[in-house]
C-alpha cells in the first residue's frame, strides 16, 4: 500500500467498523432507536453530569441550537433532564436519567462482547497487528481532537 493511501483507507476501515457494530447491534435495542448524535450527547452528559448546554456543544463540537435541539428530543424521550444552574440562573445543567445509564450499559456490554467474540476469532497474528496498533490510534485520536480544540 503506497503511504498516500493509508490515511484514506484507515478512515474508510474505521468508518465501516463503527457503522457494522451499530448495524449488528441495532435489532436488540429498545424504542425509540437514536441517532449517532443522540447517542454522543448522552454519553458524554454520563461522563460529566451537570454539564451546560453549551459546554456540551462546543465538547461535541455542534451548534448550541443544535445541542439544544438534542436535548428536547432526549429530554422528551426520557433519557435527559435539565436543572438550572445554580451559579447561572440563565444555564441549565444536563444529567442522564436511570433509564439513559441503563440503555448506555446495555449498549456498551453488548458492544464489548460483540468485538471481543469477533476479535477472539481472528488469527493470532491480527490480534498482537491490533494490539501493536493501538497506541499508535489513540495518538492519532489525541492530534484529531487536539486540532480541533484550536490554539
Amino acid at each position: 500500500m503506497a503511504t498516500g493511501d493509508l490515511p484514506d483507507e484507515l478512515a474508510d476501515v474505521l468508518a465501516g467498523i463503527q457503522r457494522l457494530i451499530r448495524r449488528r447491534l441495532r435489532p436488540g435495542l429498545p424504542a425509540p432507536p437514536l441517532r449517532g448524535a443522540q447517542v454522543e450527547l448522552l454519553r458524554l452528559v454520563a461522563a460529566r453530569p451537570g454539564i451546560r448546554v453549551s459546554a456540551a456543544a462546543k465538547e461535541l463540537y455542534l451548534a448550541d441550537n443544535s445541542v439544544s435541539t438534542l436535548v428536547n428530543q432526549l429530554s422528551r424521550a426520557g433519557y435527559l433532564h435539565r436543572e438550572t444552574d445554580p451559579a447561572d440562573r440563565r444555564s441549565a445543567q444536563l444529567f442522564p436519567t436511570p433509564a439513559a445509564r441503563q440503555r448506555l450499559h446495555d449498549w456498551e456490554t453488548r458492544r464489548s462482547a460483540l468485538v471481543r467474540e469477533r476479535v477472539a476469532r481472528l488469527p493470532e497474528a491480527d490480534r498482537t497487528a491490533l494490539e501493536a496498533a493501538l497506541p499508535a490510534l489513540r495518538r492519532l485520536a489525541h492530534t484529531l481532537h487536539e486540532e480541533t480544540e484550536g490554539p
